[in-house]
């Protein structure tokens, strides 16, 4: 896998919303680049016949019954939204097609 540029990291970095300073995307580009390849590293290791697990340890899992209940008032639901549209959470376009990378941020 090749090493994350910085232009890479300042790119993530827009799209979790994050500031970040000069020397950090610098910084974080050989950070992050090591992470991805420890992952590629496990990736590799055959796993063939070991089975799926959600704890390092065994566990019984406490599951209870799905039950429909009734819902939350739609009102009491978007009531404190800061945008909305009708009944409706109103959020912002964050990928926009076509536009991937553009940096425009709208």
């Amino acid at each position: 896998m090749a090493a994350l540029t910085r232009k890479d990291v300042l790119e993530i970095a827009h799209l979790a919303r994050l500031h970040l300073e000069p020397d950090e995307a610098d910084r974080l580009s050989g950070e992050l680049s090591s992470i991805l390849e420890h992952m590629e590293q496990l990736g590799a290791i055959d796993t063939e016949g070991v089975e799926p697990m959600t704890h390092a340890v065994p566990m019984r899992l406490r599951l209870r019954p799905d039950e429909v209940e009734p819902s939350l008032p739609v009102e009491e639901a978007v009531g404190a939204a800061p945008d909305r549209a009708g009944d409706l959470f109103q959020v912002p376009h964050i990928i926009r097609s076509g536009t991937a990378g553009s940096g425009s941020g709208s």
